[in-house]
């Protein structure tokens, strides 16, 4: 990696500021050579009517790691990263504490990738099987 693990979690926060991951208070706790993890808390904000964590959080936390972790890995300043398809399995309920979302490729080519994005409790139940697909566009220079 290009830059330390305190220098890629620190940039990944600095680019949440005003976004919807500061809204969903995602967080990006760890980062290897391969992967990307964020957290996000279960609390009413973020539930369903009837009390649950609801899908299109979910979602919305896998395609914020899985993006992010595009950004890392492909060198996102000399690209734009953009999610163009993402199919998502909810398999357990949750209505607090947290979940914490872990990106891995499947994929890594130069302008499409296939991310793998287990969302998974405290107690590491599998909450959400997510697939991404990113794309990586050139910035015009």
């Amino acid at each position: 990696m290009k830059y330390s693990k305190e220098e890629i979690l620190a940039g990944c926060a600095k680019m949440c500021k005003n976004t919807l991951m500061e809204t969903l208070e995602i967080e990006f706790i760890d980062v290897g050579k391969d992967f990307l993890v964020s957290k996000m808390p279960v609390t009413p904000k973020v539930h369903q009517p009837d009390g649950v964590l609801h899908g299109g959080a979910m979602v919305a936390l896998a395609e914020s790691v899985g993006s992010a972790a595009s950004f890392i890995f492909l060198d996102g300043e000399h690209f734009y990263i953009r999610g163009i398809e993402i199919s998502a399995n909810h398999v357990k309920s949750i209505a607090s504490g947290e979940v914490f979302a872990r990106a891995e490729f499947i994929h890594k080519g130069k302008t499409t990738q296939v991310w793998d994005i287990k969302i998974r409790d405290v107690e590491d139940n599998l909450i959400s099987a997510v697939k991404l697909t990113t794309i990586a566009l050139p910035k015009k220079k």
